[in-house]
């Protein structure tokens, strides 16, 4: 009786490190383009959070952006949540980059400034969200810079002429 119990309870305990039953058999489609995926899931979910953080400094005034509401709080945890997954699959094979130690290094910077950010988000804690947004905007600066515009300028060179448009001149 006593082994079939063990046997019960090492049923229902985690493997540790090894995969699951089935797992060699996972196959991951990841056949949709960097550019949709940071598009349609990374960008939504990172503006998610920003958005609903900080302040709008204009001519009438400063107006806070942050939630009012527990709907309102609930869209950053969302937001942070996304990301957290992202970097997560950011890791899976053929989504990879080359250098795979730099590109996993900001995938897993990206899930664990997320979850930080998350936290901030479910305790309210406006300070805090302003700052961990911050620091999952460096997080997505460093790895744009050696991922997307350094290839870029390698690859076409520096943009010429002015990068943007003659300000008029006030009267």
């Amino acid at each position: 009786m006593i082994a079939a119990a063990c046997a019960v309870l090492a049923a229902c305990s985690p493997a540790g490190d090894k995969p699951a039953k089935g797992a060699a058999e996972a196959k991951f489609n990841t056949d949709i383009p960097m550019t949709e995926y940071m598009g349609h899931v990374v960008d939504p979910a990172a503006f998610m959070y920003w958005g609903n953080s900080g302040s709008d400094v204009t001519e009438e005034g400063e107006k806070e952006r942050y939630p009012t509401t527990p709907e309102g709080w609930d869209v950053l945890v969302t937001g942070a949540t996304i990301l957290v997954e992202a970097g997560n699959t950011l890791q899976l094979p053929h989504r990879v980059r080359q250098p795979e130690a730099d590109w996993n290094k900001y995938s897993r910077m990206l899930s664990e400034r997320a979850m930080i950010a998350r936290a901030a988000a479910e305790k309210k804690d406006k300070q805090a969200v302003f700052d961990e947004g911050g620091r999952l905007y460096e997080v997505c600066v460093a790895c744009h810079e050696q991922f997307v515009i350094q290839p870029q300028l390698e690859s076409t060179g520096p943009a010429e002429g002015a990068p943007l448009p003659k300000v008029p001149e006030k009267k």
